[in-house]
């Protein structure tokens, strides 16, 4: 069964096919089918105890820790639920993704929408490339709790080119990690075709930049659409003016009048 599941499932990371390095792309296939693409670019912002000078304080430290590039991947899709799974540097680091697709109901009627349910992030602060000479170094999970990040109508795809935070509670003594997303398109669930993403859903954030990039020009055309429309009414207005009888102002000569 392990044998034919690892057969029709396909999981590839085409990175090296993005020309942003910081960004990954990763693509799971089942029965030769695209059911989950993600693109991102993801860091973690760690904190960690150090020795003071004195040997006796803590101090505490950040280690900055980028997904690389050459990540392994898991992925598995499901009707309702699909998961991504990536680790880096040999296992020191793993991610795993889940989502989660259900209906609810609106005043417009029953609607279904997919969100990120779940994130779950595994680091040893024994590896010496981001931490330096942590205290008490080991392996810890930082994860979220009742995360709905990502809403996103069914059928679509997630679209976010700003920088999102998302924090996660660490079993290293309740210690806040922040993930950082940017340039972010998703879809786990409802791809109509072979590595095609569905019509982008934009995040509230690049919904307001486009407005606030959009809002001079509308407003510049309306102010020349006024202008335009103020000049027409005084052209006419001044037009009929002309053409109407002038009355004399000088009383006496209303007798020429008639």
């Amino acid at each position: 069964a392990a044998a034919r599941l690892a057969a029709e499932q396909e999981v590839e990371n085409l990175s090296g096919l993005s020309p942003n390095p910081e960004k990954d792309i990763f693509v799971v296939r089942e029965n030769r089918t695209t059911c989950l693409m993600a693109e991102f670019a993801a860091k973690f912002i760690v904190p960690y105890d150090v020795w003071a000078s004195n040997y006796v304080d803590l101090i505490t430290e950040q280690a900055d820790i980028p997904l690389s590039r050459g990540a392994e991947m898991k992925g598995k899709c499901g009707t309702n639920e699909s998961e991504l799974e990536l680790s880096w540097l040999d296992q020191a680091y793993t991610l795993k993704l889940s989502f989660l697709k259900e209906g609810h109901n609106t005043s417009r009627g029953p609607e279904a929408s997919w969100r990120l349910s779940r994130i779950q992030f595994t680091y040893d602060s024994s590896e010496r490339t981001y931490f330096k000479d942590a205290v008490s170094p080991g392996k810890y999970t930082a994860s979220s709790h009742r995360l709905s990040a990502l809403v996103t109508p069914a059928g679509r795809s997630y679209e976010c080119q700003a920088q999102q935070t998302i924090s996660l509670v660490s079993t290293d003594h309740q210690k806040s990690v922040q993930l950082l997303l940017s340039e972010v398109r998703l879809q786990p669930f409802d791809i109509p075709a072979d590595f095609v993403f569905s019509e982008e859903h934009k995040c509230p954030v690049d919904q307001r930049e486009q407005l606030e990039e959009t809002l001079p020009l509308i407003l510049g055309l309306i102010l020349g659409l006024v202008i335009v429309v103020t000049l027409g009414i005084y052209h006419i207005h001044h037009k009929l003016t002309a053409s109407q009888v002038q009355i004399p102002r000088d009383r006496s000569q209303y007798k020429h009048m008639g």
